[in-house]
């Protein structure tokens, strides 16, 4: 089961990295877990949802609120370095049916050379990070030996 989650990471992280592409894909909160597969109802995949254009204030508000937290400062410091930012979108259907969205919360991608990748929950809210996931991964290679 765990090396089943540590692949399950590790593609949702590589899904979440697309460098200095302006549009993000809706990650809905799904049953509490943050997916982004293809889902067809089954719990805790989520659903991949249509492109939408995250403007640079958001983006800017997202990075400000997390530069201030010093656990991300010392990943930036430590040679991580910002590459993406994926709003959280959450929808409520009222009981008339009528839908609202709003993204109240973001996942801020950084990334350290080719090792290492961590990411930074961001609730805009409340102007605070409530999480970071930091995942490396260690080659050694023994091929020449």
């Amino acid at each position: 089961m765990a090396i089943l989650f540590g692949v399950g990471v590790t593609v949702y992280a590589n899904s979440l990295t697309n460098g200095t592409n302006t549009e993000s894909n809706i990650m809905f909160d799904y049953d509490g877990c943050h997916g982004r597969g293809h889902g067809f109802g089954m719990r805790g995949f989520g659903w991949r949802g249509p492109p939408v254009t995250v403007s640079e204030e958001y983006k800017d508000n997202v990075i400000n609120i997390a530069q201030n937290d010093s656990d991300v400062q010392a990943l930036l410091t430590g040679g991580y370095n910002i590459t993406d930012v994926r709003p959280i979108i959450g929808a409520t259907v009222e009981a008339d049916g009528a839908v609202t969205m709003k993204a109240t919360t973001a996942v801020l991608v950084l990334e350290k050379d080719t090792a290492g990748r961590a990411f930074v929950t961001v609730n805009t809210e409340e102007g605070k990070v409530t999480k970071i996931v930091i995942l490396t991964m260690t080659v050694i290679d023994k091929s020449s030996e």
